[in-house]
């Protein structure tokens, strides 16, 4: 892990840009004598780790004590998309605007998406946990596909706060049920791009006896700040 930038924020949070191989990523950390637990954060469908929500939710998580890191994994953020990639993307507008069914466009790249993003992940989690001031245990906040997967194959995560705002393929749905740790959900009641049915089933499905259903009125980025301050007392059950 090699680190390119970095500056002192407020409350003494240090944020540094770095890159892990072909991986970019950010991590803040706060001051503290004794080692942190760590909470991976990754944004929807591959926005990038830049996205303004994102970095918010980051910098006040570090503040109340949590390393956190984010990344641009596999085809998200400004990696490299391929021509299918962007083929899926150009159709799943189009469709949206026509009116037209788009559960099989968001298969179509999303899990491929999914696949990629994962392994890179671990990586960085990896590299992450022999860092000096960041200890264990780990948790998870935002991506529900991602966040799925990593639960499923990923030993070092204790719980995760998971967003429903974001398309979830089939194949993740299915591992919902080999999900045990704890998880914090939360639903956009009204969110225009994640039908609310299927996020009440998905919140059924998972495996875990220890899970939370938060859900608010309003559209996709409508989430409420007072939920990122929840998810830190959720966070602070678990990881401290």
């Amino acid at each position: 892990m090699h680190f390119t930038s970095e500056q002192r924020l407020d409350h003494g949070v240090l944020e540094r840009e770095f890159t892990l191989g072909e991986i970019p990523g950010t991590l803040w950390t706060p001051e503290s004598s004794a080692p942190v637990p760590l909470i991976l954060m990754a944004h929807n469908n591959g926005l990038p780790k830049r996205e303004p929500r994102l970095v918010a939710r980051a910098r006040h998580s570090a503040a109340c004590g949590y390393a956190v890191a984010t990344i641009d994994a596999s085809g998200c953020g400004d990696r490299p998309r391929s021509a299918d990639e962007e083929q899926a993307r150009a159709e799943l507008r189009r469709a949206m605007q026509a009116g037209e069914p788009v559960d099989e466009i968001f298969e179509s790249f999303i899990g491929p998406l999914v696949e990629r993003a994962v392994p890179d992940w671990r990586t960085t989690l990896d590299s992450l946990l022999s860092l000096r001031g960041i200890g264990g245990p780990v948790g998870y906040s935002g991506w529900t596909a991602v966040g799925i997967r990593l639960a499923v194959l990923e030993p070092r995560i204790a719980a995760a706060g998971l967003f429903a705002g974001g398309y979830v393929p089939r194949a993740q749905r299915e591992e919902a049920r080999q999900v045990t740790i704890p998880l914090l959900f939360l639903l956009q009641w009204d969110d225009e791009g994640n039908p609310r049915q299927r996020a009440l089933e998905l919140f059924d499905a998972f495996g875990t006896k220890e899970k939370t259903l938060h859900a608010n009125l309003g559209g996709h980025t409508g989430t409420p700040w007072f939920e990122v301050e929840d998810g830190n007392r959720f966070f602070g059950r678990h990881l401290k």
